[in-house]
């Protein structure tokens, strides 16, 4: 058995569409991809040219999951896809834009750098990570930390992960090649720290961390992937990664988990898309680093 849906110019099949993917949210296969179609519009800007990882579960989130990067070779012609070279040799062959959940995707993770120059990021994700349950300070840092980058001539934006902590995203001109990010992104984290130890930290292991919130900057690398905008995680209420209006880090029932496949549309409804114009405030990392430097 199998159902259709109609995304853009192609109709999709869905094989199994009453298969349950998420138990306790009740939500069937042909759920997720409606909610897939649904946000189309605002997500696809934010994935199209750039390679992807795909996190699977046949079997629905209650069962075994793995990550998806080379396009299987039932995939239709239609469907974009770019080799991504290793660096250790040889290539993969990434998948760029896909039909998702007919093929048991249930979260699309997006790399930093696009397709046509996968060596030069235009997005810097700084993955602000709680230790413990405490979102109220993860709001506080994400704060602090735009007011940083803002004062160092760059645009931050801000998404609950859907998961349990925020990403602050910054949109970069492709200017600098990943080793340059990233080594601005970890200066730009141990500023953060310095001006607040007891609370934040830059300590990869865990049992360093203590209950410190991990600024995690290991995104920005090459090969290296984030959850897309709008996309599911693999959580019980199926919830979504949202991006955020910045004052929105200002309210005190700011949730990471806050919109789910049931609501993500009523928001949309509502306000549209916070970041439909991120890329238009994309800056180049050279004179964001030398203010940086210049600091205290």
């Amino acid at each position: 058995m199998s159902e259709s849906i109609r995304a853009g110019r192609r109709t999709i099949p869905i094989s199994h569409p009453d298969r349950v993917v998420f138990p306790e949210a009740g939500l069937t296969k042909l759920g997720l991809a409606r909610h897939y179609a649904d946000v189309s519009e605002v997500m696809v800007p934010h994935v199209r040219g750039r390679p992807l990882a795909l996190q699977s579960f046949p079997r629905g989130i209650a069962g075994e999951g793995f990550f998806l990067k080379n396009a299987p070779r039932h995939f239709p012609d239609w469907i974009t896809t770019v080799d991504v070279p290793k660096r250790e040799g040889g290539s993969v062959r990434h998948v760029v834009l896909v039909y998702l959940a007919g093929q048991n995707v249930v979260t699309p993770h997006v790399w930093t750098s696009r397709a046509d120059d996968l060596e030069r990021p235009d997005r810097l994700i700084f993955d602000l990570d709680p230790s413990r349950d405490r979102f109220d300070e993860v709001r506080a840092a994400a704060r602090r930390l735009g007011a940083l980058l803002h004062g160092i001539g760059l645009a931050p934006f801000a998404m609950t992960t859907g998961s349990r902590g925020l990403h602050v995203v910054v949109p970069l001109r492709r200017t600098a090649a990943f080793g340059a990010v990233q080594e601005f992104a970890r200066d730009v984290a141990a500023a953060l720290v310095e001006e607040d130890p007891d609370t934040l930290t830059v300590a990869f292991h865990r049992e360093e961390r203590g209950e410190r919130i991990y600024i995690d900057v290991n995104r920005t690398r090459y090969g290296q992937h984030a959850v897309a905008p709008y996309a599911v995680r693999p959580l019980p209420r199926a919830p979504v990664a949202t991006p955020l209006r910045w004052e929105e880090l200002g309210d005190p029932a700011l949730d990471p988990q806050g919109w789910t496949i049931a609501t993500i549309g009523a928001r949309l409804a509502d306000i549209g898309d916070p970041w439909r114009d991120i890329s238009r405030h994309a800056r180049a990392i050279g004179p964001a680093t030398r203010a940086l430097r210049g600091r205290g």
